[in-house]
């Protein structure tokens, strides 16, 4: 496919939602309508195209962030289909963080869930322009307008309907546009899959007679909050003017791309219904790379802030967001281009690493397929073969100027197992599996034990681990063994500290002297670990501050309660001594560390405990089963909200009470009830748990 289209015709979008509110059945859609694909899949069936991965086919979820290009009306549209269980955030996070637009896909029955919070957050956090498509309106209990209110309530979102549903529920059959005043009444067939339902086009027309009132009514609304955005537009209503439909599109774009307003749509994916008015509010309201402001970049030899623009004549300045492993070529890196142009067999620079590189071949990804390109210019997004020292969040350039781009944020795994190979001979095959697997996702970690001698492995949850070690089996042929999940406990101190440290060393010839005095206090809970040098009149010479610094953050890695890693302190380095002979860069981190460990027993430690956030979805006759099994396992209730038969309690618990409960919840409500939960934030242990916690953890 040729990428040397104007950028103002190049959309990049993704779909995301909370799990199951359809997102990849409307990637699905999208494809067909589009070309891209003849046939349609279905998740029930593990037949879509972007869930490809055999573990997505099997449980019938999003794992991995899959890409895809396709046109619709002359513009050049790449997709990427996100997850939505939690524990695949990472793929969400580095999505949002290239994307220039996004789609919300929310279930019209249970409205903003717990993870449509956490991709609208991170939406917020990349500064991304969202619509948002209402799906399922055909499911019992469907209510367009309850759903626009939960993004208003729980959202903080300033949703503008442009569309009316004709019918919800059963009687659900088309939908008004607000602008253009027309309605679109679909087929009533079975089953989005039938290719007699595909045959069957839409029929377009005038607004039914019993919807002129509720049309009025939603226009007047829409075209206010519209103008509310446009002087010029608001002096022409407030006069009486009609406003044509061109300048209302044109003012909710702006609106839109200025993150002011948020277009609502509506329909059913799986009935085909609703989706190509999607697709034209994708090219109507969310922007195009020119239309985004340009990136910021920073030099990496003064620190200095600079501007990438949408220029395919600028220097390239393109951002790795996304590494994976595929069978038949290898090694592949995701790059979003910012700026410039690159042509396959160039020689790049990976800045971040200070190392050139050859790109060997371009691609275009449809899922886990692949098209061949020559060149790739500004505004789009490729994958890149050759590139052997490039990770995610590498900034690749060509030019003098040394640029970096920021990269994607990414938490910190929260559950921790001990995996072994159940051969000696699977020994080499596992590290190497586990080096390319953590290659791949920010929030999987390796580690080595060398106390316990194990290796460690760590993730965002059960579900992330468990897919993990099934791709070593079947794409790695590991066989492996597998502890039970452990929390990753953190320890912090709860007082401010005064410590020294010495480290002296007498032998023959030469001698070790290091002495510092170290200030250590409390930061509030999320704030790190910083380390701060506030030597004055040259007491430890310069060269020897990094030393301290590494023997700082060495020692904070063990905790004096469990061995934990301390977080949330602050370390300041305030005074301490040298000798000309015998210091060395050895010995003040040892006695950097001495301090620290000394430090970190005097200012009366805690033990942090990760806490889930947590949403249960339950019927009603159940519910006071499930809060006697929240109770006994600490959880704490926020609040409980009821929507007809359906009861959704919504609380904080430790994590280190959620494991076995998918299968608690199962058996206390027969299998009707569903859940959902994501980390929020570390706390302390209460007291009467504490030994029993350091047993076990």
């Amino acid at each position: 496919m040729d990428t040397a289209g104007p950028i103002d015709k190049i959309r990049n979008i993704g779909f995301i939602a909370h799990i199951d509110a359809g997102k990849t059945t409307v990637t699905e859609r999208v494809l067909f309508l589009t070309g891209r694909i003849h046939r349609m899949g279905g998740v029930d069936e593990g037949t879509t195209t972007m869930d490809w991965m055999p573990q997505e086919r099997e449980r019938g979820i999003t794992i991995t962030a899959a890409a895809t290009t396709s046109t619709w009306k002359d513009h050049q549209i790449n997709i990427i289909d996100t997850p939505g269980h939690v524990d695949f955030t990472a793929e969400v996070e580095r999505s949002l963080r290239v994307l220039d637009g996004g789609i919300v896909v929310l279930d019209a029955v249970a409205g903003v869930q717990s993870q449509s919070e956490t991709v609208w957050r991170q939406a917020d956090t990349y500064n991304v322009p969202r619509i948002c498509f209402v799906n399922k309106m055909d499911r019992v209990g469907a209510s367009y307008e309850r759903t626009i209110e939960s993004i208003r309530r729980r959202l903080n979102g300033n949703p503008v309907a442009v569309q009316l549903p004709i019918g919800e529920e059963a009687k659900f059959k088309g939908v008004i546009d607000l602008i253009g005043g027309r309605a679109t009444i679909y087929p009533n067939g079975d089953s989005g899959h039938s290719q007699k339902d595909h045959d069957a086009a839409p029929v377009e027309g005038p607004v039914p007679e019993d919807y002129q009132e509720a049309f009025h009514n939603y226009r007047q609304a829409m075209i206010e909050k519209i103008v509310e955005t446009d002087e010029t537009l608001l002096a022409r209503y407030l006069d009486g003017e009609e406003i044509e439909e061109e300048s209302l599109r044109n003012a909710l774009r702006r609106a839109t791309i200025a993150r002011d307003l948020i277009p609502v749509l509506c329909g059913s994916a799986i009935r085909n219904k609703g989706v190509e008015p999607l697709m034209d509010s994708v090219l109507h309201y969310l922007p195009s790379p020119k239309d985004v402001p340009p990136v910021e970049a920073v030099r990496a030899d003064n620190n200095e802030t600079v501007l990438r623009h949408s220029d395919p004549d600028e220097p390239l300045a393109a951002l790795a967001f996304k590494v994976a492993t595929d069978p038949y070529v290898g090694r592949l890196v995701f790059l979003r281009v910012y700026s410039g142009t690159v042509k396959a067999g160039a020689t790049v620079k990976n800045v971040t690493k200070g190392q050139n590189e050859r790109l060997g071949r371009l691609l275009h990804m449809h899922a886990n397929h692949r098209e061949e390109l020559e060149e790739v210019s500004a505004g789009n997004i490729c994958a890149a073969i050759g590139l052997k020292n490039t990770f995610t969040g590498d900034t690749i350039i060509t030019g003098a100027e040394p640029v970096i781009l920021e990269p994607p944020k990414f938490p910190q795994p929260v559950v921790s197992v001990a995996i072994e190979p159940t051969t000696r001979a699977d020994q080499d095959r596992l590290t190497d599996s586990l080096r390319k697997l953590s290659d791949e996702d920010p929030t999987f970690v390796v580690r080595f034990d060398s106390e316990t001698g194990q290796t460690i492995i760590s993730g965002m949850g059960e579900l992330h681990l468990e897919v993990l070690v099934d791709r070593m089996r079947r794409e790695f042929q590991v066989e492996s063994k597998v502890g039970p999940p452990r929390v990753s406990y953190r320890e912090s101190i709860t007082q401010p500290t005064r410590v020294e440290g010495r480290f002296v060393r007498q032998s023959g010839g030469h001698g070790q002297f290091g002495h510092v005095w170290l200030e250590m206090e409390p930061l509030e809970r999320g704030g790190g670990v910083i380390f701060e040098n506030a030597i004055v009149r040259g007491a430890i010479p310069r060269e020897y501050i990094p030393a301290v610094e590494k023997g700082v953050r060495a020692a904070l890695d063990n905790g004096p309660l469990g061995g934990y890693p301390l977080v949330d302190v602050k370390v300041r380095l305030v005074d301490g001594s040298f000798h000309d002979v015998d210091s060395s860069e050895i010995a003040f981190r040892s006695a950097a560390m001495i301090a620290v460990r000394e430090g970190s027993r005097k200012g009366k430690p805690v033990l942090l405990e990760p806490i889930a956030d947590l949403e249960v979805e339950t019927p009603g006759e159940f519910l006071s089963d499930v809060l006697g099994d929240l109770g006994t396992r600490r959880a704490q209730i926020r609040n409980i909200e009821g929507q007809e038969t359906t009861q959704v309690v919504r609380g904080l618990l430790p994590l280190g009470e959620t494991f076995s409960y998918t299968t608690a919840l199962r058996s206390i409500t027969k299998g009707r009830a569903t859940f959902s939960m994501e980390f929020k934030y570390y706390q302390p242990v209460p007291e009467g748990l504490l030994s029993g916690v350091l047993k076990t953890g």
